[in-house]
């Protein structure tokens, strides 16, 4: 049985930062290229971050570049996303995912539609 389990969430100040961790269990982690998304009450799920199954290539949204980075341990099973700077636009529930395909840095592969698995989210709260 799959399963992705999101970490590190809570409420943080404009400025602050937090650090996320997904760990997966049940699937061949260093074949499944890992992401992850952020949901915001109201809105659809948004892609926030795409990171190789090497771990060599990263993929950013253009309004997370500069300010989060997506990193993995292939020995540990685990995905992380360091957030700096964080705006109060950033709260959301962020999720991370699993994607045995090679879609890299194509624009579908920026949409949830290609991941196989999710985990069941973190809630992420940037107080102003």
């Amino acid at each position: 049985q799959v399963q992705l389990v999101e970490t590190g969430g809570g409420l943080v100040q404009t400025g602050g930062s937090l650090r996320l961790s997904c760990a997966a269990s049940g699937l061949p982690f260093g074949s499944y290229a890992m992401a992850w998304f952020r949901q915001a009450p109201g809105k659809e799920r948004e892609f926030v971050a795409r990171i190789s199954r090497s771990g060599v290539t990263t993929y950013y949204a253009d309004s997370m570049k500069g300010r989060f980075t997506i990193s993995r341990d292939n020995a540990k099973n685990t995905v992380d996303l360091q957030m700096n700077s964080l705006k109060p636009e950033d709260t959301a529930v962020y999720y991370c995912a699993a994607d045995d395909s090679n879609w890299g840095s194509t624009a579908y592969a920026r949409t949830p539609s290609p991941y196989d698995y999710w985990g069941q989210g973190t809630q992420v709260t940037v107080s102003s």
